[in-house]
């Protein structure tokens, strides 16, 4: 058995029931100890019976579960297929679909996909700002006009139709990307100021959008004149490799996503590169997953608004 590492077969042996999982998601959350979601009191009578698993608060005398105020709330899908769900995306490379997770969890593909839209949910975070050196990268996602029906192309090709992603990834450090309005210097250079220390050195291609950030330092290589490595070290390939990651997430696993719910693809993508090391346990990397699910909440109506 590998010391970082836990196969399939040894993950669900681990959680082999939902009262095996909610015992976990309580150590994790309350350290042992129930505290109510509500008002925040430590004092509470256990229910048995089929209510098990249910705390009445004696401060606010409501009743809470470990999903309340979660990803997991007002959710009847049992809680260690809900943790299966969170090993698969932390140790799949380039995610799951919902029609395959819907045959390995045995839900309906509607429920995998509101599922997988709760989770991504909590792939999102207010990261700190990134500092040292910082490679920038715009992209763009969407479908190649010649594949897509004649009623349905933009006019003029290139990358009319698709949606622009900015990716700022520190060296050593973390990833942090986002969708964007556009590619013109006002949209570049906010999300950069939001996301990007002052001061920082900061490499980008030539696009005429990172022109003038007088708040840092920066340097760029020329692509367009075959130009990718300078002087050593000055490159973008870092934040490159991650459009690699995306786009064959999008390609290969789920082929096809909408501008309404990139941004969610793209956080669940960047949790994965900040979080996924391999060196680091599988149980630390689920673990962190779980630290942001029990802060995150989110209603079927908001993801299909």
């Amino acid at each position: 058995m590998s010391d970082t590492t836990i196969s399939t077969y040894e993950f669900l042996q681990r959680f082999p029931t939902a009262d095996a999982a909610r015992l976990y998601l309580e150590e994790r959350r309350w350290d042992g100890r129930p505290v109510c979601p509500h008002c925040g009191g430590t004092r509470h009578h256990a229910r048995t019976g089929k209510r098990i698993g249910y705390y009445r608060c004696h401060d606010c005398a409501r009743e809470f579960t470990v999903r309340t105020g979660t990803i997991f709330e007002r959710s009847h899908v049992p809680l260690n297929k809900w943790l299966y769900t969170m090993y698969l995306l932390v140790t799949s490379r380039k995610g799951v679909s919902s029609l395959q997770l819907s045959k390995e969890i045995g839900v309906t593909q509607k429920t995998a996909w509101f599922m997988l839209g709760r989770l991504r949910e909590a792939c999102s975070e207010d990261a700190e700002k990134l500092s040292g050196v910082v490679e920038v990268d715009e992209a763009f996602i969407g479908g190649k006009e010649r594949s897509k029906h004649r009623n349905k192309r933009s006019p003029g090709g290139g990358t009319n139709g698709k949606a622009p992603v900015i990716g700022m990834r520190q060296r050593g450090g973390r990833t942090i990307a986002k969708p964007v309005t556009g590619t013109d210097k006002r949209a570049l250079q906010t999300a950069i100021s939001q996301h990007v220390t002052a001061g920082t050195m900061i490499y980008t291609d030539e696009h005429g959008g990172y022109h003038g950030m007088e708040a840092y330092w920066h340097d760029t290589v020329r692509h367009t004149a075959g130009q990718y490595v300078r002087a050593g070290n000055i490159h973008t390939n870092s934040i490159e490799s991650v459009w690699a990651v995306l786009k064959r997430s999008i390609h290969g696993t789920w082929h096809k996503v909408s501008v309404k719910h990139l941004g969610r693809y793209v956080d669940e993508v960047t949790f994965r590169l900040n979080e996924g090391n391999v060196k680091i346990p599988t149980m630390l990397r689920l673990d962190a997953f779980l630290a942001r699910a029990f802060e995150a909440r989110i209603t079927y109506q908001e993801i299909t608004a």
